[in-house]
């Protein structure tokens, strides 16, 4: 299977100075990631590396055929403009427009098709800004599904929701990636956002770790990384 990111022995950072070195990495089709961190550990620097916006200082990153779909961090919208939740889906479609008129005939549907899929299809006249902090980033995973991806990367997707929204987001992920060939990157500083991945790089003091969740669950294991300076990564 053609790998949509190899990289191997890579090193990103700024200038001359690697913040995070001997990346081996193997995206393929229907790949689930975790890359797991504190803050500070380089996942940041990582992510740009894997979205291309960083040159490797060393190593190789070979790219394939990867059309991307991105969902930040956190999103908040100015108030002043009242965007529905379909208006904010529907703007993941732009980069795939070619005319006006396409985007009137075709957006419409995949708007409502992409909102199906994450089950919030009943939502869609609401404005974003009222809807809970699990529903917004829903929304930006619709929102994201637009570009068509077959790379979906997600920075700290249940930052700041609770419980239930984590798990929310958590099931979404594991259905699109399991009823598909979509691979999903999901970067998180928290342990238990691990539980769904199928494999997970561990980020600590500048070097990469990569191991299973059930590798990473040992409590040797966890016990070992989490006894290091990055012990701030949440249990």
């Amino acid at each position: 299977m053609q790998p949509l990111i190899d990289m191997q022995g890579a090193a990103f950072g700024y200038g001359s100075q690697p913040v995070v070195s001997g990346v081996d990495l193997k995206l393929v089709p229907g790949s689930f990631l975790g890359v797991l961190g504190s803050n500070g550990s380089g996942k940041t620097t990582l992510l740009r590396g894997l979205l291309g916006l960083l040159t490797p200082l060393r190593g190789r990153v070979t790219r394939g055929a990867v059309k991307l779909g991105y969902v930040p961090q956190r999103e908040t919208l100015d108030p002043v403009y009242p965007l529905t939740v379909e208006e904010v889906v529907s703007m993941g479609d732009y980069g795939n427009l070619r005319s006006l008129s396409r985007f009137r005939n075709s957006t419409g549907v995949r708007t409502h098709r992409c909102l199906g899929r994450v089950k919030l299809l009943e939502r869609r006249k609401e404005l974003f800004t009222n809807l809970s902090g699990g529903q917004r980033q829903r929304t930006l995973i619709a929102r994201a599904l637009m570009a068509r991806p077959n790379l979906l990367v997600l920075d700290e997707p249940t930052s700041g929701v609770d419980q239930k929204a984590q798990e929310q987001v958590l099931e979404l992920l594991q259905t699109m990636n399991s009823d598909s060939d979509l691979a999903i990157v999901l970067v998180s500083h928290q342990l238990t956002m691990m539980r769904s991945v199928r494999d997970v790089l561990w980020l600590a003091n500048g070097s990469v770790q990569r191991k299973t969740p059930d590798e990473m669950l040992q409590p040797g294991t966890l016990e070992q990384l989490l006894g290091a300076p990055e012990s701030g990564v949440n249990k």
